[in-house]
């Protein structure tokens, strides 16, 4: 597809970020036995209908599942005649028309490369095409398709140079539509390398604006936004960017499992809260981004509550603990022990009268003790070097 065409159609789904969520389920311990067959009967459609050899040849590997030879045989068969039909088209623009038809060719052949899963070919080509790009924003939408293959991949070094090259170009005079589209990709990227504040704030500058449909729908953004809002934002934020967010409304409405999530956490209704955690985990699992903070993100979570319900009190008692989050005494004991001892809790225990006191740190008064420490090493160094110098 011409560049031209790409602002008036929307960025294409190429590569289908869909298909490597397809593939987690298939190869991932979490996915289910009917939904990892439902998922391997998309895949090998998907693969028929766009001529897929070598992503059907690494799926097959990756999966433990042996390669059809037919069907294999038939897809690198049409790989070889569309590739020799686009090469005929390049070696014509480049002999008998001008520049800008060449990085038409060039760009056709790196789409193509990329819907068939050819990574290393795709790349390339498009960096040929990235050279013959003169616009802004055709190259723009070339680092975006970048972007796009690192995400299909989870290429890490592929997202970061991409990322930097997109914020340089929008600075030397990006429009609009591409500046707010970057801030989708950087969430994507952040919230998946668990940089949820981050992933939080990118996310909510484009929550009113979002159009990068090629890498999730609306109800997904919503999902991943809120996930990163709860865990990195203020109790007061949480009030005004997602209960009274009216972006939100309409999708929380409609996706019960997470306004409950919310509300509960907000409301103080800690026995639901925990309950909730259930399906957040189960969500985390089955999800290619945030399967690897599944754990990270539950447990944080945890702590998130207890340190809400500790703020408004100077002692409670466990078993009134144990009652607001629905669990046994025993659990609420080893559980603030372990966080408390690892710092993240400022409370202790008393074991004989069962009560939890609270311990808030005194910002000003560790500013005060931090400063004369330092203070402290920065005079034994002066005199050490004053020794040195005298010497």
């Amino acid at each position: 597809m011409p560049l031209e065409g790409l602002e008036e159609e929307g960025l294409p789904k190429n590569p289908d970020l869909q298909l490597m969520q397809w593939k987690f389920l298939v190869c991932s311990e979490e996915g289910e036995g009917v939904a990892r067959e439902e998922a391997w009967g998309r895949l090998l459609e998907a693969c028929k209908e766009n001529s897929m050899a070598p992503f059907y040849q690494s799926l097959c590997s990756e999966a433990g599942r042996p390669p059809d030879p037919a069907l294999l045989s038939q897809l690198r068969g049409a790989n070889e005649s569309e590739l020799a039909r686009l090469e005929e088209a390049l070696k014509d623009a480049r002999e008998n028309l001008g520049d800008t038809e060449v990085r038409d060719a060039l760009l056709a052949k790196a789409e193509y490369l990329t819907k068939i899963g050819d990574k290393d070919a795709a790349v390339s080509a498009f960096r040929q095409a990235y050279e013959k790009a003169v616009g802004l924003n055709y190259r723009l939408d070339i680092v975006f398709y970048q972007l796009r293959i690192g995400l299909f991949y989870m290429d890490h070094d592929l997202i970061s140079r991409n990322i930097e090259k997109a914020k340089t170009l929008i600075e030397e005079g990006g429009d609009w539509d591409r500046r707010n589209r970057l801030k989708t990709y950087e969430a994507l990227y952040a919230i998946s390398v668990r940089d949820f504040k981050k992933a939080a704030t990118c996310f909510f500058e484009t929550m009113a604006t979002f159009t990068s449909t090629e890498l999730m729908d609306y109800r997904t953004f919503v999902k991943y936004a809120i996930f990163s809002c709860l865990l990195a934002l203020e109790r007061s934020d949480v009030k005004s960017k997602i209960i009274n967010g009216t972006d939100l409304l309409e999708v929380l409405h409609d996706f019960p499992e997470l306004k409950r999530h919310v509300h509960s956490l907000y409301y103080c209704h800690y026995d639901q809260f925990f309950q909730s955690l259930i399906w957040v985990e189960q969500e985390f699992k089955q999800d290619r981004y945030l399967s690897p903070h599944a754990h990270y993100y539950v447990r944080e979570m945890r702590i998130h509550a207890y340190t809400q319900l500790l703020e408004s009190y100077r002692s409670l008692s466990l078993q009134h603990m144990a009652r607001s989050f629905g669990v046994s005494t025993e659990f609420i004991d080893r559980e603030l022990s372990r966080f408390i001892a690892s710092g993240r809790l400022h409370a202790r225990i008393d074991k004989v009268g069962g009560v939890v006191e609270t311990n808030r740190p005194d910002s000003k008064n560790f500013l005060y003790q931090s400063t004369i420490k330092q203070g402290d090493l920065l005079l034994n160094r002066v005199q050490k070097l004053s020794r040195v110098i005298n010497t």
